[in-house]
């Protein structure tokens, strides 16, 4: 990457200790990449696709975003409407040529999100960030940035 791509990190930090630890892996690879870096913070994950778009239509947009949170399944549905509608709007924004990360975890348990979301193993915030970047080469490559 240049020093010229701007990339923001979405960030639903509901589960905060758990977002905090994706935030760190991908603030920490897209540095390393050069990117200049934004966070900023949402209410939920259901928000995340929608200050895309907002940022998108804005006077400077991004070169590529990474959205950040964590969902635990609970006792209602509630769980099944917000990890399909933020999917299925991250996927929209995705096929209008937006480059992004998609790192919300969707699991069972808290367990499962901290095996996820570990600095120093598996962090899925820094496997966002790698796919946002990869997502912006192949957009360079096409010329369509």
């Amino acid at each position: 990457m240049t020093d010229t791509t701007r990339a923001l990190i979405i960030a639903a930090p509901f589960y905060e200790d758990i977002t905090e630890q994706l935030v760190e892996g991908a603030k920490a690879y897209l540095e390393e990449q050069g990117a200049s870096v934004e966070v900023i913070e949402v209410p939920g994950a259901f928000e995340i696709p929608g200050v895309i778009a907002m940022a998108e239509k804005g006077a400077k947009p991004y070169d590529a975003y990474v959205g950040l949170g964590c969902v635990i399944r609970g006792e209602t549905s509630h769980y099944d409407y917000v990890c399909g509608e933020s999917a299925r709007g991250l996927m929209d924004l995705s096929l209008k040529g937006v480059c992004l990360g998609y790192g919300i975890l969707t699991v069972e348990n808290i367990r499962q999100a901290r095996v996820r979301a570990h600095v120093d193993q598996k962090n899925k915030g820094k496997d966002a960030a790698e796919a946002a970047l990869a997502m912006l080469t192949l957009k360079r490559k096409f010329g369509a940035a």
